[in-house]
């Protein structure tokens, strides 16, 4: 039964709150070389098949809002 990762990201362009808040924490914590750091999301599906016109619909419908979010996904056999 195939899996695929799905992984969801804010947009470039949007204010990152809670990666900006995780950049603060580490700073705070000694990791001085830390620049930037940008929460995202992990989704599996495990899929009797997959088609990729549906794995991006399923994206575009529910697992990501197309407006703020990027996404890609990979297959794992």
């Amino acid at each position: 039964m195939p899996t695929v990762r799905v992984y969801v990201t804010l947009k470039p362009s949007l204010l990152d709150s809670a990666g900006r808040t995780v950049a603060g924490a580490l700073q705070k914590l000694g990791y001085q070389e830390l620049e930037q750091a940008r929460i995202g999301k992990l989704i599996e599906l495990q899929l009797s098949e997959v088609d990729d016109a549906r794995v991006k619909e399923m994206c575009d419908r529910l697992l990501a809002n197309p407006v703020i979010e990027d996404y890609r996904y990979e297959v794992l056999q």
